[in-house]
């Protein structure tokens, strides 16, 4: 026995103490493999999955590197078993492979031919496959690249893609370093991206993920499909390409609601592209529009269904995803891993803060106490109901009037879900409020006021989760969420992440109804921050007084 941080048990489970002092080397050396599942205050508990198995061996990672960190940080003996199944689970990864063959086309081989005939009488891969060309190879259909990966990964035998890529159509584009430079972690997430051919690149907010996108470009040299979550991220991306590269605002189109401008480098909206007519995607056509040399997915993590279905059928054209997490609530992870492809980069978020790329943040949950009159109330509502009454309670008003206080003359977010709640706040809090029906040309007047300082208070809704560029933002207040999710609280703390002048803080704040599924939820919500290193403190709101700002 040695003493550890880690207790890895039989089940698969890994439980990390937090207090000890390899915590944090041990948190960084098993999160390329292991998902964290619970994050309380002193014990945090991880799990290994084949797909993170999986993923890592494609990033890179063997066995033998898995193993030796289990064994190298748990506290007690490391149950035999579970390590002979953490290997023989990474196996699996590249025993079936995709290539190119000279004359029959896209096939699928294996080195290990029993593994070929047990998939061979899947039902999952039926119709997906053609004629058997020797005991080892048979022929797929070029159509069914994407469809077979998504298959074989769901059957346990994921299939590593070596059938390559076309150049697509060349078009030339260069960075403009003169007046910046890349940073090495984001020059570094482009070649680990372009020698894969395909994948994603996982970056905090604030990091720069736009930036290894137009690396990631300059590499392929060629027409690119940028596909983001909403029309302001589209103008971002643009004026972000213009500053950063060669390329021209003639050179780039927008395909949004409001236009559709198809040209050498376009930038579509995911809600244009998932508009549906007489039950038709008409504008998934812009996918062939160009021949495309390279397709970008900004927040991966947010991938409606449809371009998943269409994704599968663009597996020959070179496709990077950025996100600040993989995590889906969805449970689709698998499907970013083959349709998509594999991470390919991912960086700590604590390790960009010690290089001070991101600034670092102080992270309070404020808990308040419903009346007891709304505890009835709550107490006998439907069980959807419950979430709206405890996240809307009057007692967070006064709380966030507090905070706002507190920190008088720093940029501040007031974040939230309920769109009668945010006009509450707004309305008291004399700010203006930015929600669904805001125009897009208000929302970019009230953003670029806030980033130029003539505003200093803005209320928001979750259309400002993904995408938006607030470097000046220094505080932010979260009243209520899209129930436990994770990927939103990430976005959401990263909304502040911008590195702040003298090194100061940002600092986030929760404000939670206690006893209710706000809390349950709010402890759900901390999970991948937890992961990421990020510590929680709770306050009760009748001690704000005592709090630093």
């Amino acid at each position: 026995m040695t003493d550890g941080p880690l207790i890895v048990q039989s089940d698969k489970t890994l439980l990390l103490e937090i207090d000890h002092d390899a915590a944090d080397d041990c948190r960084k050396a098993i999160a390329p493999f292991a998902e964290l599942e619970r994050s309380p205050e002193h014990v945090h508990t991880y799990r290994l999955t084949p797909l993170g198995l999986w993923n890592a061996r494609a990033a890179g990672h063997d066995a033998e590197q898995v193993v030796d960190t289990l064994l190298t940080f748990s506290r007690y003996p490391v149950p035999h078993a579970l390590l002979v199944d953490v290997a023989e689970t990474m196996a699996r990864y590249g025993r079936l492979r995709l290539d190119k063959h000279p004359t029959h086309g896209l096939v699928l081989t294996t080195n290990d031919r029993p593994v070929l005939e047990e998939v061979l009488r899947a039902k999952k891969v039926q119709g997906m496959l053609g004629d058997r060309i020797d005991a080892d190879t048979v022929a797929v259909h070029p159509s069914e690249r994407g469809n077979l990966k998504q298959a074989l990964l769901k059957i346990g035998w994921p299939a590593e893609d070596y059938a390559g890529y076309v150049d697509g159509e060349a078009h030339a584009i260069a960075l403009d370093e003169t007046e910046w430079q890349l940073r090495s972690y984001q020059r570094e997430a482009a070649e680990s991206f372009w020698h894969g051919g395909s994948g994603v690149v996982v970056l905090p907010c604030g990091a720069g993920k736009t930036l290894v996108g137009a690396a990631a470009m300059a590499h392929a040299q060629a027409t690119t499909l940028i596909l983001v979550t909403n029309t302001v991220s589209a103008r971002q991306w643009k004026d972000e390409l213009v500053r950063r590269t060669s390329l021209t605002e003639d050179e780039i189109g927008e395909y949004s609601g409001a236009v559709k401008e198809v040209r050498p480098v376009t930038i579509a909206t995911y809600q244009v592209l998932t508009t549906r007519r007489k039950g038709a995607y008409p504008h998934l056509d812009l996918l062939n529009a160009r021949d495309w040399g390279l397709i970008v997915y900004d927040e991966v993590h947010l991938l409606p269904a449809p371009i998943f279905r269409m994704t599968a059928d663009l597996q020959a054209r070179r496709r990077i995803g950025l996100t600040a997490t993989l995590v889906r609530e969805d449970g689709r992870e698998g499907d970013v891993f083959s349709l998509i492809g594999p991470k390919r980069y991912d960086a700590p978020w604590k390790d960009i803060e010690s290089q001070g790329y991101i600034a670092p943040a102080d992270c309070v949950e404020v808990r308040v106490t419903l009346p007891d009159s709304d505890r009835l109330v709550y107490a006998t509502a439907e069980p959807e109901e419950r979430y709206r009454l405890a996240a809307c309670t009057p007692q967070k008003v006064k709380v966030v009037r507090d905070l706002v206080d507190r920190h008088a003359g720093q940029p501040t977010l007031v974040i939230g879900q309920y769109i009668e709640q945010l006009d509450e706040l707004a309305a008291k809090l004399d700010a203006p409020v930015i929600k669904g029906d805001t125009s897009v040309k208000e929302r970019q007047r009230l953003f670029d006021a806030f980033r130029s300082g003539e505003i200093g208070l803005l209320v928001v809704s979750k259309v400002a989760n993904f995408s938006i560029d607030l470097p000046s933002a220094e505080v932010a207040i979260q009243v209520s969420g899209s129930f436990g999710s994770r990927q939103e609280e990430a976005q959401r703390l990263g909304r502040l992440l911008r590195p702040k002048s003298e090194g100061k803080s940002a600092h986030f704040y929760t404000v939670v109804s206690r006893d209710t599924v706000d809390a349950d939820f709010a402890q759900n919500r901390q999970r991948f921050l937890a992961e990421q290193g990020y510590a929680y403190r709770i306050v009760d709101a009748e001690e704000l007084g005592g709090l630093s700002a």
